[in-house]
Order: C-alpha cells, then sequence, then structure tokens
C-alpha cells in the first residue's frame, strides 16, 4: 500500500545523522498540496543533515483511509506523531528533525 522512499541528509556533503526519522505522508494521486509537501520534507532533510525515511500512503487505495482522511491530504506524521496537516511548515520540520537527530 505504501511507497517507501528513503532520503539521505546532505547528498552534496555526505553529512548524514544516525538513524532515519520515520516520516508518514497520507496522499493521494494528482494531489499538489501532497507533491509539495514531500518535496519540503525531501529539502529540509537535506539542509539538516538528516536521513528520513518517507511512507507515502494513498488513502485513495483503502476505503478506510479514505473515510478517515476525507479531503485532509496530505497528512503527515513525524516517528508516529500527527505534525502537518494540508502543508508542511518547514521551520517546525527543521526543529524536529534536529531534536530527533540530537537523542
Amino acid at each position: 500500500m505504501g511507497n517507501r522512499d528513503d532520503v539521505t541528509g546532505n547528498a552534496e556533503t555526505g553529512d548524514v545523522e544516525g538513524v532515519p526519522v520515520d516520516v508518514t505522508v497520507y496522499s493521494r494521486e494528482d494531489c499538489h498540496l501532497c507533491d509539495e509537501a514531500i518535496e519540503v520534507i525531501r529539502q529540509v532533510a537535506a539542509d539538516v543533515g538528516v536521513i528520513v525515511a518517507i511512507d507515502e500512503i494513498d488513502v485513495d487505495e483503502d476505503e478506510q483511509l479514505k473515510d478517515e482522511y476525507g479531503d485532509r491530504v496530505p497528512y503527515v506524521l513525524v516517528d508516529g506523531d500527527p505534525a502537518y496537516k494540508y502543508r508542511v511548515d518547514s521551520f517546525d520540520l527543521r526543529r524536529r528533525l534536529r531534536d530527533r537527530a540530537q537523542n
């Protein structure tokens, strides 16, 4: 059901820190906000130098998820905790990733 996409920290310098941070993105096909959210996650992870494992889940492939999320996508969880709906706050994500990297 999900599409796992491991993103490595700063690809140019090879700087990465620690264990991957799991990020789940509930999305749907042809969702420009979903594409934007994933791009922000990738960019922030690269900037911070943290490995992020993105699991993109299409809510339309599961009736229960479709009922639960409806049009509320993208819905993003960071390490299993609800974090963002519709748009990813890059400043907040940067803080979250740095905090996880330090633990």
